[in-house]
Order: structure tokens, then sequence, then C-alpha cells
């Protein structure tokens, strides 16, 4: 199986190299247009801030290889705010894959931001999360979330409900870290790659 993780200005991709690894995938970390439209997978990581994202992206033309991919892809965490139409994070136009605007958690005293750690999914309804129970524990580590919207289709609870995962055509989404949720992460990646 040939799967591409994004090469972006952007963190994380080592973990989830490993992650895909432990599956028996040997993904290669590319910019290269060419190896992007041709892999079986594409993986668009990220742990950053959205406007020098892409403001990287479009220097490098990978927004439009991105928006154009026929393929499944998957976004993780930034990777999955970029897929969506605007971020709050310094007035970011993004991809506009996902209906969802991306905006900010909003002080309530008591929790803390951003949310960093393990947090349920409930309200899943995907292919992705075969074989995930309800209440499944991922982790979290983001101060800005994709609103719920039509392209939801798991829902976290942190301050608010907010999307934990999104679906639209080829193109998933989770806000979660699968390379960093143990054994639900790794069923989350194999069912990602079992997606034809």
């Amino acid at each position: 199986m040939n799967v591409a993780i994004v090469k972006y200005n952007a963190g994380n991709i080592l973990s989830v190299t490993y992650a895909l690894e432990r599956l028996g995938v040997s993904p290669v970390v590319t910019d290269d247009i060419e190896a992007l439209q041709k892999a079986d997978h594409v993986i668009f990581p990220g742990v950053g801030e959205a406007s020098t994202a892409m403001a990287y992206l479009k220097e490098r033309n990978l927004d439009a290889v991105i928006k154009n991919l026929k393929q499944p892809v998957l976004g993780i965490c930034l990777g999955m705010q970029l897929l969506c139409s605007y971020s709050e994070e310094n007035d970011t136009t993004c991809l506009s894959i996902f209906d969802e605007r991306v905006v900010s958690f909003l002080p309530n005293g008591a929790d803390k931001i951003p949310q960093v750690g393990w947090n349920t999914l409930t309200n899943c309804s995907s292919n992705l999360f075969n074989g995930i129970a309800d209440n499944a524990y991922c982790y979290f580590v983001h101060g800005y979330y994709a609103a719920l919207g039509p392209d939801t289709i798991a829902t976290t609870n942190y301050i608010l409900p907010y999307s934990a995962a999104l679906h639209k055509n080829n193109f998933y989404g989770v806000q979660f870290h699968p390379e960093k949720s143990a054994t639900v992460g790794e069923k989350i990646f194999q069912n990602f790659l079992d997606i034809v």
C-alpha cells in the first residue's frame, strides 16, 4: 500500500509515521505533487498555527493539490482544521473542503485552554469508526475547534460540543491525535487504510 504523508511546516509527522509502521505500512513523507497524487491514501497531519501553515501550502501549490486529491485523505488536528472553510486563528482562509468554521475556545473559568488530554468520542457515524465503542477515549491537544455542522461524523464535549471528526466525499478529518490514542487510534488508522 502506497501511503503519503504531506510534508509541510507543521509538526508531529514522525509520530504518525511510527504509528503507521506499527500497522505494517511504510509511508513516504513528501511535498512532491506527483507522489501525493499517485498515493493510495494521503495523511495530512499537523501541529502548529493555521496562517503560517496555509502560507506554506500556497507557496508550494500544495493547497490546490490537496483540494483536488481523489483518494482517501485524512486530516489530523491542524490538518483537519485547514480542510475547513475558515479559521479564527490569525483570520485564516482555509481549503474549504468542509463547510465548518474553526473558532477559538472561550474561557469559562473551569476548563483550561488549550484542551490537553484524553476525551471521549460520541455520535460516531462513519466507517472510520468501525469497531470503536461509543465514548471511546482519544488524545486531544488544541485551542481551536471545528463547530458542529453538516460534515460532523463524531462529537466531543469540552466547554461545549464540537466536531471531533468530519467527513465529506473522500476527505476525513479528526481533531484528536490517533497516533497518540493507543489501540483506539490504531484501529482508526486501520479503518482509514481500509477505505477504498
